[in-house]
């Protein structure tokens, strides 16, 4: 079945426009790639050296910002009727506040308050990125298109880390990094602004169909498998096994830099075989993951794992996907928008359930709770319908 039309695909729309706008928000993907992968590759450091936090802070830190995405389909829904990439400048001023804020914060209080303020910026801003690119594509190439765009984030969030690795170098604080994060996310406020405005969704703001359950429990599940590589697994490696800032930014680096060369044929891929044999292999993968977290305690093979684990999160651009094939146009960003509300409950528990495994069964158990993640979502996905097992463009 040929990809739907997107959300207002072509109306009002002339290919130039579509092509400017589908470049700035190229632009604006790059630079929240490049403020959200500098915090990330700074984080954990940032926590173990200069606050000082357990594993059971770290874990209740990641619940309390990811809590921002349980509420963000809520704010989308006040704002509902205004130009997407109007509301997308609005919420990256409020991200480039918050990472900026990073800089100055002094305890860990002050942490936990900056990273709710960037945090409520970033979560409103995830589903609109590929709602936008949904509506600036030509039908039948949405996957090669969300692929592009997941290529211009890894690209800004490479350029990140090479800054971030020459000026560690240099033996530049970690703290003015985020003033650095902060104005690049501005860079990307100012970009959204130059995406044409006809871009809005229209129809109810909450999608909530019992059609949609095989999404919403993939989302689900993506969030709990996600945050053990993002809050336990780099801290693993820096708690655990003494990696510096420049050994976590070239992990991050190498992460990047195979994401931008994975993406595009990963959406092609899709395109071809469809969202379900993909999906299928990505749980497979991650389950060995796991495996290797919990019990290896070479440092060597656990930084491999770590920049694999990385990689593979290309594979997730099946979700958006698989929501252009279930969902009629006028429901795409309410979907993707629950999707986010989805993945952020299980985003929320994850770290709360891993950190206090860590700190009272070990390290091990916060690893090994994403095995049962894995085998579920194998299991949701064989329910996966799309009409759509492969393509005569594979040939």
């Amino acid at each position: 079945m040929p990809d739907a039309a997107p959300p207002h695909a072509h109306a009002g729309l002339s290919e130039h426009q579509r092509a400017r706008g589908f470049l700035f928000l190229r632009i604006a993907s790059a630079a929240v790639g490049f403020s959200l992968l500098l915090q990330i590759s700074l984080n954990n450091n940032f926590l173990v050296e200069e606050i000082h936090v357990s594993g059971f802070q770290a874990g209740l830190l990641e619940a309390a910002r990811e809590s921002c995405g349980i509420y963000a389909f809520g704010i989308l829904a006040l704002i509902a009727g205004l130009a997407e990439p109007l509301i997308g400048a609005i919420v990256l001023l409020v991200l480039a506040v918050g990472l900026a804020s990073y800089a100055f914060v002094p305890t860990y209080g002050w942490v936990v308050l900056s990273s709710l303020v960037w945090s409520t910026g970033l979560h409103v801003w995830m589903p609109l990125p590929n709602s936008m690119a949904l509506a600036l594509s030509e039908e039948g190439k949405a996957g090669g298109q969300l692929g592009r765009l997941a290529a211009s984030g890894a690209g800004g969030a490479g350029l990140a880390l090479v800054l971030a690795f020459i000026l560690n170098k240099a033996h530049v604080p970690i703290r003015p990094l985020y003033l650095i994060s902060g104005s690049v996310a501005l860079l990307g406020a100012i970009s959204c602004l130059m995406i044409p405005r006809a871009i809005k969704t229209p129809g109810p703001t909450l999608v909530f169909r019992r059609r949609y359950a095989v999404y919403y429990l993939l989302c689900f599940f993506e969030g709990w498998r996600k945050q053990i590589a993002l809050c336990f697994a780099g801290f693993l490696l820096v708690k655990n096994h003494g990696a510096s800032v420049s050994d976590m930014v070239m992990l991050w680096g190498f992460i990047q830099f195979l994401s931008w060369l994975a993406a595009p044929p990963m959406g092609r891929l899709i395109d071809c075989v469809g969202e379900k044999r993909v999906l299928t292999s990505y749980y497979s993968a991650l389950i060995g993951v796991f495996i290797i977290y919990a019990f290896v305690s070479e440092p060597r093979i656990l930084y491999v794992v770590f920049v694999i684990d990385g990689v593979l999160s290309v594979c997730t651009t099946a979700f958006t996907t698989y929501v252009n094939h279930i969902a009629p146009k006028n429901e795409h960003t309410p979907l993707l928008s629950m999707g986010v509300a989805a993945n952020h409950v299980a985003a929320v528990t994850m770290p709360l359930t891993g950190g206090f495994l860590w700190n009272y069964a070990g390290y091990r158990w916060a690893f090994l709770i994403g095995i049962p993640a894995a085998i579920a979502s194998m299991a949701v996905v064989m329910k996966m319908r799309t009409g759509k097992e492969s393509s005569p463009a594979c040939r």
